[in-house]
C-alpha cells in the first residue's frame, strides 16, 4: 500500500515536494520546543517518510 502516490501530477515541481517535507520537520521542532515529545517524534517520523518518497526515492512519472 503506498501512503504517498508520487505519480500525481501535484509532486512533480521540486520546490514542492522539499516543502512539503520541510513542513512536519519545522512543526516537530515547534513541539520538541514546548516540551510535547511524542507529538515531536510523530511529526518527524511523518517527515521522514515524507522524505523517503518526495527526495531520496523520486523518480519522474512516465507520462501516457
Amino acid at each position: 500500500m503506498r501512503l504517498i502516490d508520487t505519480s500525481h501530477p501535484f509532486y512533480r515541481p521540486a520546490w514542492r515536494r522539499y516543502l512539503l517535507v520541510a513542513i512536519p520537520f519545522v512543526w516537530s521542532g515547534v513541539e520538541w520546543s514546548i516540551g510535547s515529545m511524542i507529538w515531536a517524534w510523530l511529526t518527524a517520523a511523518v517527515g521522514g517518510v515524507m522524505a523517503w518518497h518526495l527526495i531520496l526515492n523520486w523518480r519522474e512519472p512516465e507520462d501516457d
